[in-house]
């Protein structure tokens, strides 16, 4: 037989004041519904929990062990309460956001800090990897939302337009094509590259701008951190695609040069939504502050 919270509160009551008339009148009960529910509570539970002295009631032995169990078990439920009832009305708890490398690294680390600034009782946890990995945490729940700069496949999410993206060629300053107007397509093609893993939404809009799949070439190295990739294009290894809110700082300093290419490099970064109507107070405030214009 299940223990209800109403007998616990019951038990925990009598407990504490050592009477069933004292404990019905604070619980606003009769005194047979406090008493009734004690006997349910001792007698489908295989024992007594009180000594009786006439009208006073003290804890036995079982009585003395189980009454931290149940005061807990009644704080727990009080805290709960407190939460889901606080959490309706102002954005609390653990946000979980799931962003694909650049957008995780270079936009979002200053819109959390802002958000956390000014929701002090709510957090939000980043999770970083490429745009399939991430698309995918957010069909099975792992995530609460998603920024990406590939594409998405998953037909059950909903797709909104985040930002605009530019990428560029970029290669070290004493590198052939530096002195070049232009690079042309037949060059980028033959060229020994630094990119990023497959899954990745830089690699898949690069090798679509160039027409080719860079797959199983000899010429390619692959690397799963935009870092590294800069540092091996600055050391003379190869020329590779990147975002160029990745390498601006990079470009400004002179140790990374931007290459002029026919492609067209441009982008879209997108948000990806549960396909659910219902939004909690702090998801509804996660995306106030990623679409500050829109309504979420």
């Amino acid at each position: 037989m299940a223990v209800s919270l109403r007998k616990l509160e019951v038990f925990t009551t009598v407990a504490k004041l050592g009477s069933v008339t004292q404990a019905a009148k604070q619980l606003l009960l009769s005194q047979s519904a406090v008493s009734m529910s004690l006997a349910d509570l001792e007698n489908h539970h295989n024992g007594e929990l009180f000594i009786r002295s006439g009208r006073t009631l003290i804890l036995n032995d079982r009585g003395k062990l189980l009454l931290p169990l149940a005061e807990e078990i009644l704080k727990q439920t009080l805290d709960f309460v407190r939460h889901l009832e606080s959490s309706a009305l102002e954005p609390t708890g653990e946000l979980t956001i799931g962003a694909s490398t650049t957008i995780g690294n270079y936009l979002l680390p200053l819109l959390i800090a802002n958000f956390s600034k000014r929701y002090p009782k709510a957090r939000i946890t980043m999770k970083v990897g490429n745009t399939e990995l991430i698309s995918d945490s957010l069909e099975q729940g792992q995530i609460d939302l998603a920024l990406i700069e590939g594409t998405c496949r998953i037909k059950n999410l909903r797709q909104v337009h985040w930002r605009d993206d530019q990428l560029v060629i970029i290669a070290a300053p004493d590198h052939p094509w530096v002195e070049k107007g232009e690079v042309k397509s037949q060059e980028l093609q033959e060229a020994e590259w630094i990119i990023r893993e497959t899954g990745s939404g830089t690699r898949e809009v690069f090798e679509h701008a160039l027409g080719v799949s860079l797959n199983q070439r000899s010429t390619v190295i692959e690397l799963g951190h935009t870092e590294a990739i800069k540092k091996a294009v600055e050391a003379g290894l190869g020329v590779s695609c990147l975002s160029q809110l990745a390498v601006q700082r990079e470009l400004d300093l002179g140790v990374l040069v931007a290459i002029t290419t026919p492609l067209d490099l441009s982008r879209s970064l997108t948000l990806l939504l549960p396909d659910s109507e219902y939004q909690s107070p702090l998801l509804k405030a996660g995306l106030e502050m990623l679409l500050p214009e829109n309504d979420g």
